[in-house]
């Protein structure tokens, strides 16, 4: 299914908020629990979660630093976080199967992190997708530091243990830039 703007999670997720995003004073603790279930994509801008706060309040455009899956995560920058802004309204939210639970190495800006996959979100119906060297996917991931951090598929190499070998960041691979048509 296609969604334009806002759309929900694939699977809602609980999780946590760091409230100097979502309250004038920041609450004490900090990190308060949340239940992630929606998503915003704005060109240009970070993707944006909404979540069900305690008190009953939706809360839309939380940046993906500013959410966790434990109470005392170690802090990500936005880079870190995500790499690439969006770059589209348009987008499809999807858990495969096969990745969903995962274990994954992820780049997040000039380190490597250990982490779980969640879900993947893919832009559709933009120029940047139709071109084959410019489609990216984002795979959203919960770090095992606490975090969320949204990677293009060239920055997550998946742990399968009766599949994979290596574990490391593959070198070689050929970025894609040729368009198939069988007609």
């Amino acid at each position: 299914m296609i969604y334009s703007l806002i759309g929900p999670l694939p699977q809602h997720r609980y999780c946590w908020i760091d409230t100097t995003f979502t309250h004038a004073q920041p609450q004490t603790p900090r990190w308060q629990p949340a239940v992630w279930f929606g998503l915003v994509s704005f060109p240009g801008r970070a993707w944006g979660c909404t979540v069900l706060l305690e008190s009953g309040a939706v809360y839309r455009n939380i940046p993906p630093h500013a959410l966790a899956f434990c109470a005392d995560p170690q802090p990500l920058t936005l880079r870190e976080a995500q790499t690439w802004d969006c770059y589209h309204t348009d987008f499809s939210a999807v858990i495969y199967p096969y990745l969903d639970g995962l274990r994954a190495q992820v780049r997040t800006g000039e380190t490597c992190q250990q982490g779980c996959y969640l879900f993947s979100v893919a832009p559709v119906g933009d120029g940047f997708s139709a071109a084959p060297d410019q489609a990216k996917e984002f795979h959203f991931l919960e770090l095992d530091t606490g975090g969320l951090t949204i990677q293009p598929t060239n920055r997550v190499v998946y742990e399968e243990k009766s599949f994979t070998v290596s574990g490391h960041m593959p070198v070689g691979l050929k970025l894609q830039t040729d368009v198939y048509s069988c007609e």
